[in-house]
């Protein structure tokens, strides 16, 4: 199980959302925590956030974008420079698209794939060695995943396909590296207020749809919440909030070709 207490993070994604909320809820108990993202402005802006509530903690920041060999070299190159021993690494950094693939901007689709896969498979990948642990106390990965991983979804596939890679990885990263003393854990949230809508958006306007959201919605810092929990239990997956947790099973045992007439029906009313 592993011990936030005094642990030293990296977080990707860190400048907002559930990033920023990850920073929020381990500053209390952290050593020290490496914010990552590709604005500076906005990272310096948490970090005085979290300096200022939480002064015995340090709060490094570093601009760049995880997607790319470069960004991910450049976070490596932060953590060696720093003389940091990190032992929790959280995969947030990602980014949807709203809309059919058909009519989907190639770069945009290429973009997606490189941060959501690549750069979390690259940057988990490299930092498994670097990662410090022990039996007494072990190491955590934790990957932002999506409930949208569960199931085909129209209007969204390539983000929903995305997680679910990072769900599967999750799981299977969970079993190999349980021996070498790193718990991995995958959160799975379901529709929550943050800037992932605003920036998933395309500027020909296609929205999600959004029916039903409600019912699923919880705040960042429940989300967040719950994931930190999970991964000190040692929990490989978790669905936040009573209603996500009820659809995900739900979507498990629903038989696929019904699933499917479902999603039609939904589709088509939206379009």
């Amino acid at each position: 199980m592993f011990d936030p207490a005094a642990c030293t993070a990296i977080i990707t994604g860190a400048s907002s959302g559930l990033g920023a909320e990850f920073a929020r809820q381990l500053a209390p108990l952290a050593s020290t925590l490496l914010l990552a993202a590709r604005s500076l402005e906005n990272l310096e802006a948490v970090a005085r956030e979290l300096r200022q509530a939480n002064p015995k903690v340090t709060i490094l920041t570093c601009p760049c974008d995880v997607s790319t060999p470069d960004g991910r070299a450049s976070l490596i190159d932060a953590i060696e420079a720093g003389g940091l021993k990190p032992n929790l690494l959280i995969n947030n950094a990602g980014i949807g698209d709203y809309g059919p693939v058909e009519t989907a901007d190639a770069g945009r689709m290429t973009q997606l794939i490189d941060l959501n896969v690549t750069g979390l498979l690259l940057l988990s990948h490299a930092m498994i060695p670097r990662l410090a642990r022990s039996q007494e106390r072990p190491a955590g990965i934790l990957n932002v995943s999506s409930l949208a991983s569960t199931l085909p979804l129209p209007g969204m596939a390539l983000y929903g396909a995305s997680k679910a890679f990072v769900s599967s990885l999750s799981e299977a990263m969970a079993v190999e590296l349980a021996p070498k003393n790193i718990v991995v854990t995958c959160v799975c949230p379901g529709p929550t207020p943050t800037r992932f809508s605003a920036t998933a958006k395309r500027p020909t306007g296609e929205d999600a749809d959004r029916e039903g959201q409600g019912f699923l919605r919880i705040p960042p810092s429940q989300v967040v919440r719950e994931a930190l929990g999970a991964l000190r239990a040692g929990k490989a997956c978790v669905f936040p909030g009573r209603a996500v947790r009820f659809c995900a099973t739900l979507f498990r045992l629903l038989p696929r070709p019904l699933m499917r007439r479902i999603l039609r029906r939904r589709y088509a009313k939206s379009s």
